[in-house]
């Protein structure tokens, strides 16, 4: 089991690494980039953009979504008891539900979605935002451990003094 909880491991923090930083990338770099050309050539690279990231969008939130399903699987025996483990990691799943939706709302071709995609700018901040709020969760709770409720006993007490 540790060859694939290593890999499922690899996939969902290079998976992470891909979006949340392509996602990054295009709103502080290529957006401003692009605001300097002309509406033609600019609304020609945006679909272009938007025809190749949406690949990267879609195949990633699939990738997300087995390997953390699987880390999760492997993960919840350890955290029994532990409520701010499961109160993390639920705050991190619905936040990662969000990030899917916009993300696929802007790559997207949903008419209903339109105006997500004409706001692009600002759905891209919140999209970048709660990303990093997902990443910043996952790490406490990776470098947090595992927490027990169990008091010392009196033979790890003594054992520990010795």
């Amino acid at each position: 089991m540790e060859i694939l909880d290593t890999v499922s491991r690899i996939v969902h923090v290079s998976t992470a690494i891909t979006l949340v930083g392509g996602s990054v990338f295009m709103l502080l770099v290529l957006m401003p980039a692009a605001k300097e050309l002309p509406d033609e050539p600019h609304s020609q690279l945006a679909e272009a953009i938007r025809t190749r990231w949406k690949r990267f969008v879609h195949l990633g939130i699939l990738l997300f979504l087995v390997s953390g399903l699987y880390n999760y699987v492997r993960a919840i025996p350890g955290h029994r008891g532990d409520g701010l483990y499961h109160a993390l990691l639920g705050t991190k799943m619905l936040l990662a539900v969000g990030v899917f939706f916009l993300a696929a709302a802007l790559v997207g071709r949903s008419k209903k979605l339109e105006p997500i995609r004409q706001a692009r700018c600002k759905w891209l901040k919140v999209l970048v935002i709660v990303a990093a709020l997902i990443v910043g969760i996952s790490g406490f709770v990776k470098v947090r451990g595992v927490q027990t409720d169990e008091a010392p006993t009196t033979e790890s007490i003594t054992a520990g003094s010795s």
